[in-house]
């Protein structure tokens, strides 16, 4: 029987092979790499262990469905859809933002079958996932979940508190709302732009089940996925994921400057080697 421990290493060796695959892209391609990293724990998580999703049949109605509102992250979403074999990582690398290609800076659902929502314009995804959501419940569909990602910035947008406040009129319990909480956005800080308070305590004042979590720790994601509540319950959940942008590459983390951008060969192989490094030293592999 395979033990905690080792699915939070397996889960973790998955995540860093996932940075490894952003990299590479990045340093032939403009990407929003800061986000991209700050998320890769919580999405490899979602894709790798929790999310019911079948490459072979993804248009199965007994899935779970995932939106991706935060949706400049299309590059790491690509890479754990890549990771559960849905196309390969080379795919994504060699069509990335090419004539054709089905992966570019946002994902769409007319070129890649495996995106159920085209997203690109911040604070829509929630309210797409939040009627989603709805549609399954009329669907008499209560085993299947909406998981959606999105930004801190994109929480000044108001269609997010509509949408906070419709699945909580709704009892949409099968609604899981990930908020990448990282204090950056392309402008500045988010304290700086729009400042948004305590955020989890917004979602409970709407009457959400919330869950503060470090974002960049596998174990507390896998644990906080392991804790929900029934799909059939009454009340959306909201997670507040406290990431670091740029988590894992030392001259990104926490840095404007790296919301998108490219890096040289020199900067990847950097990189690489350090988060090798990081993860061994924590393995003693």
């Amino acid at each position: 029987m395979t033990t905690r421990v080792e699915i939070v290493k397996d889960l973790e060796y998955k995540a860093l092979q996932i940075r490894k695959n952003l990299l590479s892209l990045c340093a032939r391609e403009v990407i929003h790499i800061g986000g991209d990293l700050s998320i890769a724990d919580v999405m490899t998580v979602l894709w790798l262990y929790q999310m019911k999703y079948n490459p072979k049949n993804p248009k199965d109605e007994s899935r779970d469905r995932f939106v991706l509102s935060k949706g400049h992250a299309s590059a790491v979403t690509s890479f754990c859809q890549a990771a559960i074999g849905c196309f390969s990582a080379e795919d994504v690398i060699n069509e990335y933002a090419t004539d054709g290609g089905r992966f570019s800076m946002h994902s769409c659902n007319l070129v890649n079958p495996f995106v159920d929502v085209s997203t690109g314009s911040l604070g829509h995804g929630m309210p797409v996932a939040c009627g989603m959501a709805a549609g399954l419940r009329l669907k008499g569909n209560h085993t299947s979940r909406v998981y959606t990602v999105m930004g801190d910035g994109e929480q000044s947008e108001g269609s997010v508190w509509e949408a906070a406040m419709n699945a909580v009129h709704y009892k949409l319990g099968n609604l899981v709302a990930i908020i990448d909480f990282n204090g950056l956005e392309a402008d500045g800080t988010i304290d700086e732009v729009t400042s948004l308070g305590d955020i989890a305590e917004k979602y409970r004042a709407f009457g959400w089940n919330v869950y503060e979590l470090n974002g960049n720790d596998i174990a507390e994601v896998k644990n906080a996925f392991d804790s929900l509540p029934s799909a059939n319950s009454d009340r959306p959940t909201a997670f507040v994921c406290h990431t670091v942008k740029g988590k894992g590459v030392s001259f990104m983390e926490n840095q404007v400057r790296w919301h998108a951008g490219k890096i040289t060969q020199e900067q990847y192989e950097e990189a690489v080697c350090a988060l090798d490094l990081q993860f061994n030293k924590k393995w003693s592999v």
